[in-house]
């Protein structure tokens, strides 16, 4: 299944994964997604799949099959610090995705069908790739020799003062020979959101005292230009490139029209907000054969302009002068790797030596005025918001793989990393870090149904640059201090994970994790004033996450299938400001999604409807506690033709249960005695969505 996204930028992308043809397909729905055992496939593969399983949902794309494998979710990744060992589940032709934002799903989408020979779920700690564990599928892939190409368009209106959504589509094309593969894509992720409902005031003593009525809308196109070429030559060597150069233009505006005694006079407030965005992300490497072994040599490159522009305007129903606001920002960020893996044979398995060296930058210029008495604007110091943060780090790593029995396989990495971080101005400073990096992991075939899986982990995160550098956010009327005192958080992570087949009724995936976390980076008082992101000593997040396929052709519904995927998890951190317990602020801990399919047999068409929610924990600031959510869930219903003139029709609506987006935002004079300042209340609704949505190969 997909993971779903906030259901106010888009439906959850269940509704669309649900197949897209590459021609008339036979109407009849296929086998029922057990797997297969090919003698081709890697020995340790639990299970293989070919396009001829996913026939009844007529897909597309590699993206397609992937999707509807039983009891997978494919982890996107990207996050992790520079490349170092993999951090998503998803190999082609057994090589881990060395991008970041042109990751696994941008890469399988753009795979036509035809190119893909086979899909195998195979064991993690099996491969010699440092960090995999668990369940990874390998998608298989060889070129036809010929162009083919592929496209989506997707329309959508939604019933509550929102644009009509018509920019949103892509197109494809894929080619190669016998030693090529090349793809090349056009996108637009085109949104138009928006949601309207009342807010309602209260002082701290709970009586009213103001009342709005808002209108909200979201408006954003990003734009990219993304492709893949790789070679074998005949003396084996492979080279890979991938490439990405899109934009990202994004607009805010929110109505408020407000009443009440916090003023004298009634007024009209509009908060405004832009982003002009361009970025390009590259990457390359090459593996060959040197001295026994194969070195993989592999480059990097990432650049993102973005400037920002924010304002709120208040007016007054008596000519008042206005009040208000202004921010701009520009920041600039860039990320350049270099990396090398060499692979050899040892010890009766498989080590991998690496080295990696990255240099990470942000570079922010900012201004910020306010409006005086007279409603015109000034220019206002605003300390610490216009910076540049550097990071140069180093890291190492070997790691260890062999099978201890035919079914019990075992991977071990030991490393480490080195690190300076330094950030320009008169707060600024410069820092080095040493950090111990590694893991042990085991994956263990109990019988032919069974998998079980384990995995203990030495951890460093990745600080976001932004935390360090002061900022503003007009709407909500929040101010971050600087804070050069920043380190990257480390943790221990415990993870078990099984994997259960029901054979041609489906499958299980069950997986706990306990994480133990220093330096977690929260909300913190900064001494001389103020706050800003900073490190606790302390934090712990455990849960249990899980994912079931149920296949009902085995009991006599030809073509029903249920996808259900669940995560609960609980944690705890020491409030900087009280000193007690309390959740992780705004850690999401609750997601379920669930996707009921019915393809006809004998007949293109497939109806189905999905359901949605998730919720998150309050976020927590020195003054403030905000708690938002999304409720009752988000279920959306479809039907799909899979041949309409070979191509694929499908129509949507979406948010049947009138879901809507609640904040209640409690502000404190003084949050330690607990002495409230004022409350607001709001309440919207995003009315319904209706979507069409064609896709179609040529």
């Amino acid at each position: 299944m997909c993971s779903a996204a906030s259901v106010i930028c888009a439906a959850p992308a269940a509704a669309q994964s649900a197949a897209e043809p590459v021609a008339a397909p036979d109407p009849s729905p296929s086998s029922p997604l057990a797997g297969t055992v090919d003698s081709a496939a890697d020995p340790n593969a639990r299970a293989t799949f070919t396009s001829a399983d996913f026939e009844r949902f007529a897909p597309r794309n590699a993206l397609d099959m992937a999707q509807q494998v039983p009891g997978f979710t494919i982890r996107e990744g990207g996050n992790d610090r520079g490349l170092g060992q993999a951090d998503t589940n998803v190999l082609i032709n057994g090589r881990r995705i060395s991008g970041k934002s042109n990751g696994p799903v941008d890469a399988l989408q753009r795979i036509p069908v035809e190119d893909v020979v086979r899909l195998e779920l195979v064991d993690g700690a099996s491969l010699d790739i440092g960090g995999l564990s668990g369940q990874v599928l390998n998608v298989v892939t060889q070129s036809t020799g010929r162009i083919t190409g592929q496209f989506r368009y997707s329309a959508e209106w939604r019933s509550s003062g929102v644009p009509f959504r018509w920019g949103d589509g892509q197109v494809s094309l894929a080619g190669g020979g016998e030693k090529t593969e090349w793809t090349l894509a056009l996108e637009n992720d085109a949104g138009r959101r928006g949601d309207a409902g009342i807010e309602r005031v209260f002082d701290g003593a709970g009586n009213l005292i103001d009342t709005r009525q808002e209108q909200s809308n979201f408006n954003g196109d990003r734009m990219t230009l993304s492709g893949s070429f790789a070679r074998t030559a005949s003396n084996g060597n492979v080279l890979n490139l991938t490439g990405q150069v899109g934009g990202n233009l994004f607009d805010q505006r929110e109505v408020s029209e407000r009443t009440g005694t916090i003023s004298a006079s009634d007024r009209l407030r509009e908060f405004t907000s832009s982003e002009d965005e361009f970025n390009y992300e590259l990457s390359a490497d090459y593996s060959f054969a040197l001295g026994g072994g194969q070195l993989k040599l592999i480059g990097f490159t990432r650049y993102e302009d973005s400037p920002t522009r924010s304002e709120v305007l208040t007016t007054f129903a008596d000519g008042a002068a206005p009040d208000g606001s202004v921010f701009i920002r520009d920041a600039d960020e860039g990320e350049t790797i270099l990396r090398s893996e060499y692979s050899f044979a040892g010890l009766g398995g498989d080590f991998q030596f690496a080295l990696e060296g990255v240099r990470n930058f942000l570079d922010i210029n900012s201004a910020f005025e306010e409006r005086d008495d007279s409603g015109t604007l000034q220019p206002v110091d605003f300390e610490g918001a216009t910076a540049r943060v550097e990071e140069d780090r180093a890291e190492t790593s070997l790691t260890y793989s062999r099978a201890l029995s035919p079914k019990v396989q075992l991977q071990v990495s030991v490393g480490g990393e080195y690190s300076k971080i330094s950030q320009s101005g008169a707060l600024g400073q410069t820092r080095s870090f040493q950090r111990p990096k590694g893991f042990i992991a085991l994956d263990w075939n109990a019988n032919s149904s069974l998998d079980l899986s384990g995995r203990i982990e030495r951890q460093v995160g990745q600080l976001s640059f932004f935390d360090f550098i002061a900022t503003t956010n007009l709407d909500q009327d929040r101010t971050n201090v600087t804070n050069s005192n920043l380190v990257p958080p480390q943790s221990w992570l415990f993870e078990v994970e099984a994997s259960q087949s029901f054979g041609d009724l489906g499958s299980l995936n069950l997986r706990g994790f306990y994480e133990d976390i220093s330096d977690i980076v929260d909300l913190i008082p900064i001494e001389g004033g103020g706050q800003a992101p900073g490190n606790i000593d302390s934090a712990l997040i455990y849960g249990l996450s899980g994912e079931l396929t149920l296949l009902f052709d085995p009991i006599g519904i030809k073509g029903l299938r249920l996808d259900t995927e669940i995560e609960y998890s609980e944690s705890e951190v020491l409030d900087p400001l009280l000193g007690t317990p309390r959740e992780i602020s705004n850690q999401r801990y609750l997601e379920f999604e669930a996707e009921l399919r019915q393809d006809f047999t004998g007949s293109p068409w497939a109806i189905g409807a999905a359901f949605f929610a998730d919720d998150n924990r309050a976020n927590v600031r020195l003054d403030e506690i905000a708690d938002r959510t999304e409720s009752p869930g988000f279920l959306r219903v479809f039907i799909e033709n899979k041949d309409v003139f070979g191509l694929t029709l499908r129509g949507r609506i979406a948010n049947l249960l009138d879901r809507r987006n609640n904040l209640d935002r409690t502000i404190f004079t003084d949050r330690a005695a607990g002495i409230v300042e004022f409350r607001e209340e709001r309440r919207r609704g995003f009315g319904t969505i209706f979507s069409v949505d064609i896709e179609g190969s040529f």
